[in-house]
């Protein structure tokens, strides 16, 4: 997963982009609205966080330009109390609000409920096949047996889950991994496969030569 944080606070950016890296995200930060809209053209993200109190534009306008671009989910981060400002933020695109100040806890629940919203699904649990992947602890079994999976592991396999039998390109997922300023090694992405495949099952994930991966969802 990967998520755009738009926020100018450093000391509550860091925070959140600590929090969201545990949770196993990697994690796209930027201070400025004109630097998030440029990004969200060029980057594929999985949700955008955005602060309404920018330094060089309006954050109801980067949430209107954000949502002509995209149709990512978007939560909005406010010091805005009033009713108005609430709706306002939701007519214009955002997908959920979290009021300042806020515990990180409630703002990593309010993001999986975002995600699972865009993806049409209620529970917090994702099941396919003998797959099980529990968003909310981290949780991943196999054939009814818990399987411990490192950051990027896990990240990895929600994204391929969240998108069962459809080709991700390799891009796409070494992004997902590593960001912007990461360094990717060459063969990274196929380190983190071999591991998923050894911990889980061979064929559960397929290479499709020259383009990317998807994930079985008919192994069992």
């Amino acid at each position: 997963m990967r998520a755009l944080l738009i926020e100018d606070d450093p000391l509550l950016g860091d925070g959140i982009k600590t929090a969201l890296e545990r949770e196993g995200y990697t994690v796209d930060w930027f201070m400025l609205g004109r630097e998030a809209i440029s990004a969200i053209g060029s980057e594929t993200f999985s949700v955008i966080i955005l602060d309404l109190g920018l330094p060089d534009m309006d954050g109801m306008q980067v949430l209107q330009l954000l949502r002509q671009q995209s149709t990512l989910p978007i939560l909005i981060l406010t010091a805005r109390d009033a009713m108005e400002d609430r709706i306002g933020g939701l007519d214009a695109g955002a997908d959920d609000y979290v009021l300042k100040p806020f515990n990180l806890q409630e703002l990593l629940a309010r993001l999986r409920v975002v995600m699972r919203r865009a993806e049409g699904r209620a529970s917090q649990i994702l099941t396919l096949g003998a797959l099980s992947i529990d968003e909310a602890r981290h949780a991943v079994s196999w054939r009814g047996k818990d399987v411990k999976l490192g950051r990027r592991e896990y990240a990895l396999l929600l994204e391929l889950a969240r998108h069962p039998d459809r080709v991700l390109s390799r891009p796409r997922l070494e992004n997902l991994l590593y960001g912007w300023d990461g360094e990717v090694d060459s063969n990274a992405l196929e380190v983190h496969i071999h591991h998923l495949r050894k911990k889980l099952a061979k064929h559960l994930i397929v290479n499709v030569r020259g383009i990317g991966y998807r994930l079985d969802s008919t192994v069992q």
